[in-house]
């Protein structure tokens, strides 16, 4: 409260104090004065509250120079310790695990890898998932150490670029068309069968077809004929002992031998059966069999 009084005085006169008095009351007083009081008090609360939650959101997220939590920035980029879970799409140019450990992702649903274009088009997928592993792209190929494709896939065929493609299953292989391959071997001690149950089997090359067995035989089955055909060159049995048990044999004639010994004669259609060997041949003798 301030409060003025206007007098005036003359020297050696005297005057008296006048008895009305003018106060002017400058401030803020009454409840007016205890709110904007407690309006402080609360501001001042609020501001030590949001001070003592900023302290401690930058010690549970381990705020630092360097990063946050796990994460650190580095001239490289961005590099996390330890595990971390992304609930939303992570866009990255480049991923990679430390040196002495590997890259693990992880989902309880599936992992996708997209690749898109300047437009946003998905212009290759990755997805494992719990039962499959899907990849969407126009070409799919694994190169080994030193980039040499190993294996690719596109829409017109697939391609093996491995020394050897071993199959371990105990049925084997199983082709619904045709293969084209230099070589078919079965591993040591094993038997190589090719077996087409409900259709025939064919064997072409343009040089030729070699079958070897080092350490065993050889046998072909089937319900119908086995046709061996050679467009330009002959046919060649190689071995010891080429035995026919069940070729049709012709009568004995007057000619015959205690010994048992026949002649292989052929027929035009190029069936073959056994006649009695003698001085000369005896295959007209029993030409009967070719009718």
């Amino acid at each position: 409260m301030v409060r003025e009084q206007y007098t005036t005085a003359t020297e050696g006169i005297c005057i008296e104090r006048p008895e009305n008095q003018y106060v002017y009351k400058i401030g803020i007083y009454g409840w007016r004065k205890r709110c904007l009081y407690l309006f402080v008090l609360l501001l001042l609360i609020i501001l030590v509250v949001n001070l003592a939650l900023t302290i401690w959101i930058l010690k549970v997220m381990w705020f630092s120079p360097a990063g946050m939590g796990h994460l650190r920035v580095t001239k490289d980029g961005l590099r996390l310790e330890g595990e971390s879970e992304f609930l939303f799409p992570l866009y990255a140019k480049e991923i990679h695990s430390r040196v002495d450990s590997s890259l693990l992702l992880q989902s309880t649903q599936n992992v996708t890898v997209n690749a898109r274009n300047s437009e946003g088009e998905v212009t290759g997928r990755l997805k494992v998932g719990p039962k499959m592993v899907e990849v969407q792209n126009q070409q799919f190929q694994i190169n080994s150490n030193d980039g040499k494709p190993l294996f690719t896939v596109d829409e017109k065929e697939v391609v093996v670029g491995a020394d050897k493609l071993r199959v371990t299953g105990p049925e084997g292989a199983l082709f619904e068309h045709s293969v084209e391959t230099p070589l078919v071997r079965a591993d040591l001690f094993q038997d190589l069968r090719l077996e087409s149950p409900t259709r025939s089997l064919s064997m072409d090359a343009p040089r030729g077809v070699h079958i070897q067995a080092h350490a065993g035989k050889i046998e072909a089955l089937s319900q119908m004929d086995i046709l061996f055909h050679s467009s330009d060159g002959m046919l060649v049995l190689d071995a010891e002992t080429v035995c026919l048990p069940k070729l049709v044999q012709g009568t004995w004639g007057p000619s015959g031998s205690s010994q048992s010994l026949y002649e292989i004669c052929v027929c035009p259609d190029g069936k073959l059966y056994l006649s009695v060997a003698g001085v000369s041949t005896t295959c007209q003798e029993h030409s009967h069999i070719c009718l």
